[in-house]
Parts: C-alpha cells; structure tokens; sequence
C-alpha cells in the first residue's frame, strides 16, 4: 500500500518576502497533493470487508502470530500460528492414521520427522494390571497358532454290589419194605443260600484321536490403513 508523501512545503512559502515568486501558492502544486493524497487512500484497506491484494503478512510477535491455542475470538491468524497448532496437536510419539493416503505426513502436514509404523499390527490401549499391555509399544500375539493332535483318555467304573443266591436241593429217602401202600420213597427239599461275592469288573474308556496337527489363523475383524509416528 503506498503512503501519502507531500510534494509541496508550504511553510517555506511563509519565510520568502513579497515579491518573490515562490511564495505564491500555484494551483498545479495543489493539484499535485491532492493526487498523491488520493492514490494514497485508494491503496489503502477498507475497515468493511477488505479485500487484500498482493502477499500480506504479519510480522512476528503480533496476535496474530502468537496468540494462545484454543483462542476462540474472531482475531485473525497466520500461517505461522496455524502451523504451530497442528504441530501441537501431533507431539512427538503421535500416530498418524490415514485410510487411503500412503503419503508421508511430514508431506501432508509440513512438519516433523514421521515413520511407518504397526505393520501388520492393531493397536491396544495401555494397561497397568496386565502384564501383556503394561509397556509402551509392547508387541505380542501370533497370527498362526499350531494345533497339535490330541486324545483325551476317561476310565469308567462299574460298581458291583456283593450278592448272594439262595438254591433249594432235593433229597429221595426210602421208606422200609412191607405192604404198605403208601409211597416207597419221598423226596425232602433243603434251601442253602451261596457265598456273597462280587464280579470286580471295570471298564476303561479311551476317546477317538481328534484334530489334526497345523496352523490356525487367529486375526480378528480387521481393516488395513496407513499408519506413521512422528519420531522427531
């Protein structure tokens, strides 16, 4: 924007004596102040709704570089403010993820120190009370577990209470000879009970071989993104 610069001194008029040409006040002289007064305001911004020409900037340590983060008034910003906000938001030690775009954030963003990272990884949240996720960066896990063949062997017992048998044994006695017409012999029945004993049988069962040895893939659902940590 051009400033205003006076052509004319006209205080230097006052000093010359009458007579002198000098001291007379030309219309061309000004003619020529109100065109540079002119161009001057016309350059100039407007308080309403400005519309800015050229490459503005601010210099360093207005608000509009160094105003606080999370400042919500309508100040204006630069460049160099908004770069350091998105610098902040992403300290070294932060992941950057990004579902289509394979380019560096260093590219991306504009500053810092970024590397690939997680390959083939999904991240979990820290966790003190278990010794698996108790570090930072703790890797762990298998993609492919090994499953042996297996059998699992139960024996089953057959208890056998003791028991008895009651038999009954039939005896002929003869009776003494004559003419008596009654039988000639009798039979008598005598009931004896066995000896109590068991069988003492058990039964042994085995369960058929299952499975068969190999991999198992173990991933759970999952979608592949790009993944950096701003290293520096």
């Amino acid at each position: 924007m051009s400033n205003y610069t006076k052509s004319t001194n006209f205080a230097t008029k006052d000093a010359l004596v009458s007579g002198n040409a000098l001291k007379i006040v030309k219309g061309t002289e000004i003619d020529t102040e109100f065109n540079n007064i002119a161009t001057a305001v016309a350059t100039k911004a407007d308080l309403a709704s400005p519309t800015f020409t050229g490459t503005p900037t601010l210099p360093t340590g207005t608000i509009g570089v160094t105003q606080s983060f999370g400042n919500s008034a309508p100040s204006l910003a630069t460049t160099a403010f908004v770069q350091a906000a998105l610098a902040a938001l992403h300290p070294v030690g932060s992941i950057y993820i990004n579902a289509t775009n394979s380019t560096n954030p260093a590219t991306l963003l504009g500053f810092g120190t970024w590397t690939a990272f997680g390959a083939g990884l999904v991240m979990v949240g820290f966790d003190s009370g278990n010794a698996l996720f108790d570090a930072a960066e703790e890797t762990g896990g298998s993609a492919n577990t090994t499953l042996p063949t297996h059998t699992h062997t139960a024996t089953s017992t057959v208890t056998d209470p003791s028991h008895s048998h009651t038999m009954i044994a039939v005896t002929n006695a003869s009776l003494g000879g004559g003419s008596e017409t009654i039988p000639r012999s009798i039979n008598t029945n005598t009931t004896f009970t066995t000896n109590a004993a068991t069988t003492g049988i058990t039964v042994a069962t085995t369960n058929a071989s299952a499975g068969s040895s190999g991999t198992n893939a173990n991933y759970q659902p999952y979608i592949t993104v790009y993944m950096w940590k701003r290293t520096a």
